[in-house]
């Protein structure tokens, strides 16, 4: 407990005190003070007035951080008990209570029986050394309390002068506790009576582990029989704790398989989701480069239409010149046939005009030499300009013919692609139906397992129902002082063949669950399969697309050979890539099958399991009957022992009578009194 929180409870106990009129006792602050800083509040040996009394028992109404109270020896009144026990019964934290030797005796037992009732913390309580057992009313309410606490394990009630009636009451309690593990009822008066009431009431509680008879007059057998109930009790506890924790194991085995089922599905969803943004991805670069190609195809078409635009010039340009060749001949004619006439009607002006016809000539013939080297170059330009056509068809012929090849090996892929895909999907649906085979003969085994098991389950209720008639015929022989013991065991015969029976019928409903679990993750995983089908036929339809589209770029693109290998590898690429896919989702199934074959290792380890339990129970049970056997066997015996000390004592009474008789009749007080 911290500094702070007992500081606080010092100064609350000193309040209390103080306001009911009484002086805090010293002692008590300083042993408060001696034990800061624990969760045990230990005033043993310390005298308590009712004032300290009500002044603890309202500070125990707190929930204060004191899990354990020692009160041994404090001397306590009937009204200080009352009140630290009326405090107590409201308190959530205390798990131990000690309130030996204080003397508490009617009203005390009364309050005990109040706070066993309310109280819902309390595991441990030791009232040894009191006087519990004087008052039979009192000790009766604290009986039925005892009754009703569902949460107490230890209880200590020695030196309680507690006798025969006493232990019927705790008998009758114990039959309805079902949580008390320790009792401890030492030095007390119980007697002959007693004992045999806590010995039947030790039938109905298969709880109570531990029972402390000693120093009560109570015959040895009866100590044997109760030491052999502990044991019982004690083997009792242990299978069932044994039990409980193999089926704690198994249910966390069930819930990592499902969460391992989980994620494996979660895994598969997530990387169909990638598959399928790898898919939009390569969808919206195919078009992004679809785009790019057809922006370079339109450059292309623009440049080659300024091409035509180009040699349409030159053509027009050529025309021209051959126009202007003609003119220049028209007129070389005229002035020729101007010459001549000239020469014809005018000799005596051409004598004259030599000199500037000279001059004529002279400019014409330049003339005529620039217009002949005009006409040169205009020709070897057209020839250039031929040449170049010329060249420029060479290149097309042979880009159709490159294109030709590439479409032909570009449909040769396509077909060796396609054949793969078939032989991928056949080798996938033949994965599938063998895993099918498999979990149906799996389903089948359990099946026969389970029948076989529901056979052998019944033939053994057979074999108990015939074990059970044998002995209810043999105990039917017996005298009718057993006929009591005979129907306890009857009565646990039959609870114990309820409970197998229960445990068979759980068994029996967790294999169907679990089968049923099986088919659902078999319908999970042909669902998934055809979910990786419709993807395959997606991509499939996806590629036919692309396919096509390819084609038509490819007719397109008849005139540009480069961006058509770049195109082509492209395409090598994405095939390729598609192929990684299938790969990676061939892996993906693989890495399934290796998991359903590891969650089958892990049922056939549960079964093997299961039936280790089984084999367990059955040895458990065969035991349990061998014990009941001895146990008929020897009350047999003891029949024997009790008719045979019956007839001693019988002979010796009747020795004694006899004896008694003949004194009375020898003695001469005998002869003179008067016969009776």
């Amino acid at each position: 407990m911290p500094a702070t929180e007992m500081d606080d409870f010092r100064r609350s106990y000193v309040r209390l005190c103080k306001e009911s009129g009484a002086e805090p006792q010293e002692s008590i602050l300083q042993h408060l003070e001696e034990t800061m800083g624990r969760n045990c509040l230990d005033l043993a040996t310390h005298t308590l007035s009712v004032e300290t009394c009500g002044a603890l028992g309202k500070l125990f109404q707190d929930e204060l951080q004191f899990t354990e109270i020692m009160l041994s020896n404090c001397m306590l009144s009937e009204e200080g008990a009352k009140l630290l026990l009326h405090g107590l019964c409201s308190n959530t934290v205390v798990k131990s209570l000690d309130l030996k030797g204080n003397n508490l005796r009617a009203v005390g037992a009364e309050a005990l029986g109040k706070l066993l009732r309310q109280n819902k913390t309390i595991r441990s309580l030791t009232l040894e050394w009191n006087n519990l057992g004087v008052w039979e009313e009192s000790f009766a309410i604290f009986c039925e309390g005892l009754g009703a606490n569902c949460h107490l394990q230890c209880l200590d009630l020695r030196n309680n002068q507690i006798n025969h009636q006493g232990a019927g009451e705790l008998s009758m309690a114990l039959k309805v506790n079902s949580n008390l593990q320790e009792l401890d009822l030492r030095w007390n008066n119980i007697g002959l009576l007693g004992g045999r009431a806590l010995l039947n009431c030790l039938r109905n509680n298969r709880a109570l582990r531990q029972l402390g008879l000693a120093g009560n007059n109570v015959p040895s057998d009866i100590l044997k029989a109760v030491v052999q109930a502990m044991e019982h009790n004690q083997e009792r506890q242990d299978i069932l704790c044994k039990s409980r924790n193999m089926t704690q194991v198994l249910s966390k085995e069930v819930i990592c398989l499902k969460e391992e089922n989980s994620k494996q599905f979660l895994n598969m969803m997530d990387t169909i989701d990638k598959q399928r943004e790898e898919i939009n991805r390569s969808s919206r670069v195919s078009a992004g480069r679809i785009g790019q190609l057809q922006e370079a195809l339109t450059e292309r078409h623009s440049v080659l239409n300024s091409l035509q635009a180009k040699l349409q010039m030159t053509e027009a340009a050529l025309a021209l010149s051959e126009q202007k060749v003609c003119n220049l001949g028209e007129l070389l004619s005229m002035a020729k046939q101007e010459q001549a006439r000239l020469v014809e009607s005018q000799a005596k002006e051409l004598q004259q005009l030599k000199m500037a016809s000279a001059n004529r000539e002279e400019k014409l013939q330049r003339e005529l030499s620039a217009a002949h080297e005009k006409n040169l170059l205009l020709r070897n330009q057209v020839d250039d300009l031929e040449r170049r056509c010329k060249a420029q068809q060479e290149q097309l012929f042979l880009v159709k013919e490159d294109l030709t090849h590439t479409t032909a090996e570009m449909k040769l892929r396509a077909v060796q692609a396609e054949e793969r895909l078939e032989m991928e999907k056949k080798r996938s649906k033949q994965v599938l139906e063998d895993a099918e085979s498999l979990r149906l003969k799996e389903v089948d085994h359990l099946t026969h397992h389970m029948e076989a098991s529901e056979r052998a389950l019944q033939e053994r209720i057979q074999r108990m129902e015939a074990v059970r008639i044998g002995l209810e015929e043999e105990l039917s022989r017996l005298k009718a002082a057993a006929l009591v013991e005979r129907g306890q065991v009857e009565e646990e015969l039959i609870k114990a063949k309820n409970q197998a029976r229960l445990e068979e019928q759980q068994r029996l409903d967790y294999l169907e669950e679990k089968l049923r679990l099986m088919m659902q993750s078999r319908d999970e995983a042909q669902n998934y399969c055809l979910q990786q089908k419709q993807a395959v036929a997606e991509a499939q339809s996806k590629e036919s697309h692309l396919s096509l589209q390819v084609e038509g770029l490819k007719r397109r693109l008849e005139e540009l050979q480069q961006e058509l290998s770049g195109k082509e590898q492209e395409k090598v690429t994405e095939i390729n890539k598609v192929r990684v896919e299938l790969q990676e989702q061939i892996g993906h199934l693989e890495a399934e099958r290796a998991a359903q074959e590891g969650q089958r290792e892990k049922i056939a380890a549960l079964e093997r399991q299961m039936k280790v339990l089984s084999s367990n129970h059955r040895e458990a049970l065969l035991d349990k009957e061998g014990e009941i056997s001895s146990l008929l066997e020897k009350l047999r015996v003891r029949e024997a022992e009790i008719s045979r000390m019956r007839e001693e004592e019988a002979q010796r009474v009747s020795f004694l009578q006899n004896a008694i008789m003949a004194y009375v009749q020898a003695s001469p007080r005998g002869s003179l009194s008067p016969k009776k």
